[in-house]
C-alpha cells in the first residue's frame, strides 16, 4: 500500500494541538530593535475556527492584517501597492480586496500608469509584496485600504 505524502501545512496541522489550529499565532522578528513586531491576531480573525473557513477566506484575512501593519509603518507621502510574482501583474496600488469561497483571492486597484486593474489569484498561487508608493497628487489625505478591509472583519461578526 502506498502511503499518501501529506504537504508540510498538512502534517503540521494534523499534529498541531486544537487551540492553535483555532488560535493561529503571529509571530516575527525585526532587525531594528526600534520595530514593534506585531503579534497580535484580533478577535474577529479567531472567532470562526480555520477550519471553518475557505482557503480564500482565511489568506483574505491574514493580508488585511499584514496591509494594516505596513499601512500604519508609512508616512502621509505614501500609500500601500502590491507587487506581483510571474506574469504581467506588475505592481498596483490597492483600492479594494475579496475573495469568492473557495479558493480564489482577488484585487482591485491601478497600475503605475493610473489603469484600472484587477487581478484574480487562486490561493495556492498568492505570492505578493507590499510596497510603499507615493501618494497620487490630486488627493491630500493618503489612501488607507487597510482601516476599510479590517472594518469589513468587523462587520462579518
Amino acid at each position: 500500500m502506498v502511503e499518501k505524502i501529506a504537504t508540510t501545512a498538512e502534517a503540521m496541522e494534523a499534529g498541531a494541538k486544537p487551540e492553535q489550529v483555532n488560535h493561529p499565532r503571529r509571530h516575527e522578528v525585526h532587525a531594528d530593535p526600534d520595530t514593534e513586531p506585531c503579534t497580535e491576531v484580533p478577535d474577529e480573525v479567531t472567532q470562526t475556527p480555520i477550519e471553518h473557513k475557505s482557503p480564500a477566506e482565511w489568506a483574505y484575512e491574514r493580508l488585511i492584517l499584514y496591509i494594516q501593519n505596513f499601512e500604519e509603518q508609512l508616512d502621509a507621502e505614501h500609500e500601500v501597492a502590491m507587487g506581483f510574482a510571474g506574469g504581467e501583474a506588475g505592481v498596483i496600488r490597492i483600492e479594494g480586496m475579496g475573495f469568492f469561497d473557495p479558493d480564489i483571492v482577488t484585487f482591485y486597484g491601478s497600475d503605475g500608469d493610473g489603469v484600472k486593474t484587477q487581478l484574480i489569484q487562486h490561493v495556492s498561487q498568492l505570492s505578493v509584496v507590499l510596497r510603499a508608493l507615493p501618494k497620487e497628487i490630486e488627493s491630500e489625505a493618503p489612501n488607507r485600504i487597510g482601516f476599510r478591509l479590517a472594518q469589513d472583519l468587523d462587520k462579518d461578526t
